[in-house]
C-alpha cells in the first residue's frame, strides 16, 4: 500500500474503525503538527506505554505513521504523519461516501494562505546550513508576504550550496541566506518555533510569548556520502517533505497559543 493509493473498501472500512477511537484520533492530531517520541505521547494522552503502542501499531498499519531513529540518541524513535497518504485516505473515504466530495475544486497548491495577520516563524538546525535554511525559503515561497521568517542554528557554520540551488530552483531569492547563530533572536516574539533537528531540540532556548514549538525530526541531507548526484537526491526528497509540512502548517485556520 502506498501514499497514493487507497482502492478497495476494506482500505476505507479500516479508516474509519482505526479513526473512530479517541486515542488513536489524539494521536493523529498530535502529530499532524510536531514529530514526537512515544514516551511523549504517553505524557500527552495520559495511557499507559503498552496502549500507546498498540495504537500506534494499528495506525501504521495503515500508512499513516512514519518513525525515524533519532540522530541525537538512537533508542529514541520519532513518529510523524506521512500528510500526502492522510490526504489521498480522506479524499477516497469522502468519494466512498458521495463523489461530489472528492470533486470540489481545492485551491491551487502554491497558493499563499491568508492569514489575519503575518506569522513569525523561526527555523531551528544545528548548522544552519541545510533544513532550516531550506525550511525558511520555502515557506517564503509558499507564504508569499504573510510571513516573517527566519532561520538559525547553535553552530552555524555556512549555508550549503545545494541548499541555495534547491531554493533557486524555486525562484526564491537567496540574497538573504546566511549561517546565523540562535541566539541572535532571543528576545525575540515568534508564533512558531520549529526545530529541525534533533540535537538542537534538547538546546532550544526559551522566547517570550510562549511560541508554539514544533519537531520536524529530518535526516540531514548535507550529511550524505557519495557524489553530487546522491547529495543532490536527497536535497531534493528534503524540500519535497518541507514543502509538504509547511503547506499544511500555513494553511491552519488558527495560531496556537501554548507550547507543545
Amino acid at each position: 500500500m502506498t501514499s497514493s493509493t487507497l482502492t478497495t473498501s476494506a482500505d476505507v472500512m479500516q479508516f474509519f474503525k482505526l479513526l473512530a477511537d479517541e486515542t488513536r484520533l489524539a494521536i493523529v492530531r498530535l502529530l499532524t503538527l510536531t514529530d514526537l517520541r512515544a514516551g511523549e505521547l504517553v505524557d500527552q494522552l495520559h495511557q499507559p506505554q503498552n496502549a500507546v503502542s498498540y495504537h500506534l501499531k494499528q495506525l501504521r498499519s495503515l500508512g499513516i505513521l512514519r518513525d525515524r531513529r533519532s540522530t541525537e540518541d538512537a533508542r529514541d524513535v520519532y513518529y510523524s504523519v506521512d500528510l500526502e497518504r492522510l490526504r489521498v485516505l480522506y479524499a477516497t473515504v469522502g468519494d466512498a461516501l458521495h463523489p461530489g466530495i472528492a470533486a470540489q475544486p481545492q485551491a491551487t497548491e502554491d497558493a499563499p494562505p491568508t492569514l489575519d495577520r503575518p506569522l513569525r516563524i523561526l527555523f531551528l538546525c544545528t548548522h544552519n546550513r541545510a533544513r532550516s535554511q531550506l525550511a525558511e525559503g520555502i515557506a517564503r515561497y509558499l507564504g508569499g508576504g504573510q510571513v516573517d521568517l527566519y532561520s538559525a542554528g547553535d553552530l552555524p557554520t555556512e549555508v550549503h550550496p545545494l541548499t541555495l540551488e534547491m531554493l533557486q530552483e524555486l525562484g526564491v531569492d537567496t540574497s538573504r541566506h546566511y549561517a546565523k547563530h540562535m541566539d541572535d533572536f532571543i528576545g525575540q516574539h515568534f508564533d512558531y518555533v520549529i526545530t529541525t533537528c534533533d540535537y538542537v531540540r534538547g538546546n532550544c532556548p526559551t522566547f517570550p510569548g510562549d511560541p508554539y514549538r514544533i519537531h520536524w525530526s529530518f535526516d540531514d541531507p548535507s550529511a550524505v556520502d557519495g557524489g553530487v548526484e546522491e547529495q543532490r537526491a536527497a536535497f531534493r526528497r528534503a524540500r519535497r517533505e518541507l514543502m509538504i509540512r509547511i503547506r499544511y502548517l500555513l494553511a491552519a485556520s488558527h495560531i496556537p497559543t501554548r507550547s507543545a
